[in-house]
């Protein structure tokens, strides 16, 4: 949502060229608010405004703004200060910024940085997407081994303006292999023996990540050990980067993100939902539509072939959507659960057998609590329906459908992930439309145990 609180001082402001109260505007706030009241500006107005901040609060500002409006900012301002901007910035942000950049004007930028930021740019731009050294930074503090506590302080004093965090201290040998690694407090606690060597107060015992690892498996280490960043190393036990609580807080909420849209069976968005075009939705949503859309063609194939039986048995029409939306629902809650076990590493598919086990359980303990219900709705609601033991046909579906549900949407996700499919964006569409043809089928066979056969006309 837009904040217009500010718009119109802002743009009166810059018509004016008020230096004072601009440069105030960018310094007085943390650079997240700054950016929330900047949010409705064009991306012209927004640079206008950047440019009466120092340098490394522009950067940080800049930070702050939505992945498509800083890409409209690069592509529309003037280069060499769009260039002096991204110098600026982490690392590993630049990458990420300069990622969906047109190609051209991404190579004339590169061409205006420093070598070295060049260089680190285009190395790390080589990672794929979603691995460790995708994410990673280069800005981390790392001393030798053979420094004395003393001596290490006066490093970090000299490097801590090259680095806006510094949460450890690595400490690697003559060839840079990490070796080990000093937290903030270790350091100062250290004071009292100055002489000591770092390599004897150092934490050796190391987690650390590889380049190619996965990122959902960075996730994974950093909560459970509960660090503030985590080193990356190469194959040779090179530091090349560190990721950062920040970073990992990030993948977390994308990863949030696509798997809730994943659950609706919807390809996961490139963009903002404002700044994707119809078309891309369209075709997003019309995919798994359509497949969707020919499960319920399926099911209607199957009512059709029990038109006789549903003409003579009247009364077991209005229960068919309570019947199959139950089933499609039990169907969904497990797959669910599957999804997310699988997701967080608490479920593999070897488990398949305990999980198909506890679900069978537990759909027999839910058909059992909603068949009850489901009786005294047909005894009580529905004084039509016929008297016993014709009214169990529908306490009786219910219990085979939730059954059924459950194991369903228990084994399709393990039966994708085996596959190498995606689970979160298969299984719920399979699910439904499964749970849904089972049901109907489900329904007219217990009817057909407990009725009269329909007279042929």
């Amino acid at each position: 949502m837009v904040n217009t609180l500010f718009l119109p001082e802002l743009r009166e402001m810059l018509a004016q060229h008020n230096e004072v109260e601009l440069r105030e505007f960018c310094e007085a706030l943390h650079p997240s608010r700054t950016a929330d009241f900047m949010d409705g500006l064009t991306p012209d107005e927004a640079w206008q405004i950047l440019k009466f901040a120092d340098q490394e609060k522009a950067g940080e500002i800049f930070g702050f703004f939505e992945h498509s409006f800083q890409k409209d900012i690069i592509e529309t301002q003037n280069r060499d200060e769009i260039a002096a901007l991204i110098a600026e910035l982490s690392s590993d942000d630049r990458v990420d910024i300069l990622s969906d950049v047109d190609s051209e004007i991404k190579e004339d930028l590169l061409r205006r940085l420093p070598a070295d930021d060049r260089r680190d740019i285009m190395r790390l731009s080589q990672y794929p997407e979603g691995t460790a050294g995708s994410m990673m930074a280069t800005e981390f503090m790392k001393l030798s081994e053979n420094l004395t506590i003393g001596d290490a302080i006066k490093e970090v004093g000299k490097q801590s303006e090259y680095f806006e965090t510094i949460y450890y201290v690595y400490i690697v040998d003559d060839e840079g292999h990490l070796r080990g690694v000093v937290s903030a407090r270790q350091l100062l606690a250290g004071l009292r023996s100055p002489q000591t060597k770092l390599a004897d107060i150092m934490e050796s015992a190391l987690i650390t990540v590889k380049t190619r690892d996965d990122q959902t498996e960075v996730v994974k280490k950093v909560a459970r050990m509960d660090l503030l960043a985590i080193p990356v190393v190469d194959d040779e036990n090179h530091i090349v980067g560190i990721i950062t609580h920040d970073d990992v807080i990030d993948v977390v909420r994308e990863e949030a993100q696509d798997d809730l849209v994943k659950s609706a069976a919807i390809e996961p968005l490139e963009d903002t939902y404002l700044n994707t075009s119809i078309l891309t939705f369209s075709y997003k949503r019309g995919l798994w539509l359509l497949v969707l859309f020919l499960g319920s063609l399926m099911t209607a194939t199957a009512l059709q072939s029990y038109d006789r039986q549903l003409e003579a048995w009247a009364w077991l029409v209005p229960f068919i959507p309570m019947i199959i939306s139950t089933g499609g629902n039990s169907g969904n809650q497990s797959a669910t659960l599957i999804i997310a076990a699988l997701v967080h590493g608490e479920v593999t598919v070897r488990d398949w057998f305990r999980v198909v086990t506890r679900e069978i359980i537990m759909g027999i303990l839910l058909g059992l609590k909603l068949g009850f219900v489901g009786y005294l709705i047909v005894v009580f609601l529905f004084p039509s329906v016929p008297g016993f033991p014709q009214v169990l046909v529908v306490p009786i579906t219910l219990v085979m459908v939730i059954l059924t549900g459950t194991v369903m949407g228990a084994t399709l996700p393990l039966f994708f992930k085996r596959l190498g499919l995606d689970p979160a964006l298969m299984s719920n569409p399979f699910v439904a439309g499964i749970v849904d043809i089972l049901g109907i089928l489900i329904y007219l066979t217990v009817a057909g145990l407990f009725l009269a056969p329909p007279e042929l006309g």
